[in-house]
């Protein structure tokens, strides 16, 4: 009975020691062996994996690509403005036995406190180094090159490697004086663009109205012309039949012309003459025609 008892106790030993010389390291996972404290295996790729029981421990890190994603912080342009960047961050780990050493045993939220100001400097490094204009207006996949490979340096230390750096949003601080010197610069330039299609405005008006006055008086100037034509070409038409009838009967022609004479200086009916009644203009007005 005592035989057997022992043999139940081997077996359960040999059972707990055989669960605890096993682990496993899931899909996405890397994992390290720990020898009373010291690193002796590293880079535990997925699957079953053995370790010795009591001796060693394991450890598990995520092999994912992580986000970093941190406040909005304010930075300094070259023209000493200030301009709030929010952005994050895309990183991994690289070599894990540095990352253990360097992120007090591995811990994500101390890797990540002790990335963000790598981050940050990078950044500001950069920002201190371009204007304002280049800092809202410039290519961000050139500024996420040049940050990368400052950033990186550091990170290395850390066993990290940072993937992407992306500005989110660049904010310009509200309770900074930028914010209206940029929309009095801005309504200058709208006021220049106005300004300078008003005055392309008022030269094309001016150069219509010049063509149409030009154009005006040509016509003016033609219609006179050929008015005087006409009244030329009458005048001659009617000295020409004038002439005609004084040829055939000059005395009913003078009679005519005084008829005439007479109708026009008293056309408003109004006219008082004073004048010799022996004058040659009344002469038809007198009953023997002399």
């Amino acid at each position: 009975m005592r035989n057997i008892q022992i043999l139940l106790i081997a077996a359960v030993v040999a059972i707990l020691l055989a669960a605890s010389s096993m682990y496993i390291v899931n899909e996405g996972q890397t994992a390290i062996v720990l020898n009373l404290g010291k690193v002796v295996r590293s880079g535990m790729a997925p699957g079953l994996h053995f370790k010795w029981p009591m001796v060693e421990a394991v450890r598990t890190f995520d092999r994912r690509i992580l986000s970093l994603d941190d406040a909005p912080e304010r930075y300094l342009t070259a023209e000493k403005k200030d301009v709030e960047v929010d952005f994050f961050a895309k990183w991994q780990i690289k070599d894990v036995v540095t990352f253990y050493r360097a992120a007090s045993g591995g811990d994500e939220a101390a890797a990540k406190q002790r990335l963000t100001p790598i981050i940050k400097n990078a950044l500001r490094n950069e920002i201190n180094q371009l204007a304002l204009a280049e800092v809202v207006s410039s290519g961000r996949s050139d500024l996420t090159s040049r940050l990368l490979a400052n950033i990186n340096e550091g990170a290395a230390t850390l066993g990290i490697e940072v993937l992407d750096v992306r500005i989110k949003r660049i904010n310009l601080p509200q309770d900074s004086q930028i914010l209206n010197s940029v929309y009095d610069r801005m309504r200058t330039e709208r006021l220049q663009v106005a300004n300078a299609l008003v005055a392309e405005g008022t030269q094309a008006a001016e150069g219509i109205r010049a063509e149409a006055e030009r154009q005006s008086r040509v016509l003016v100037a033609d219609a006179e012309r050929d008015a005087q034509n006409l009244r030329g070409e009458g005048d001659a038409k009617a000295a020409e039949i004038g002439a005609g009838a004084y040829g055939q009967d000059a005395e009913f022609y003078a009679f005519y012309r005084s008829l005439e004479a007479y109708r026009k200086s008293m056309a408003d009916g109004k006219t008082v003459m004073v004048m010799d009644p022996n004058s040659e203009f009344l002469r038809y007005m007198r009953s023997d025609g002399h």
